[in-house]
């Protein structure tokens, strides 16, 4: 597996982790109500979308280079 391909699996992997940690503890807030659930709720959804940025620059910048 090349180093590229290794970088995208381990991002989208990353993205998902961040957006379902992030469900969850809205989750968590919603049956709760503590705040602390509410603000990993909006840590992990804004760590997710600047994941999706990021994504998008390193598929961009390393088009040239091959998945093997």
């Amino acid at each position: 597996m090349s180093l590229k391909a290794f970088h995208v699996v381990f991002i989208i992997a990353s993205i998902l982790l961040a957006f379902g940690f992030g469900a969850s503890s809205y989750f968590d807030y919603k049956d709760q109500g503590k705040t602390m659930d509410l603000n990993y709720a909006i840590g992990s959804t804004l760590a997710g979308i600047a994941l999706v940025i990021y994504f998008k620059f390193v598929l961009r910048k390393l088009k040239n280079i091959s998945y093997l």
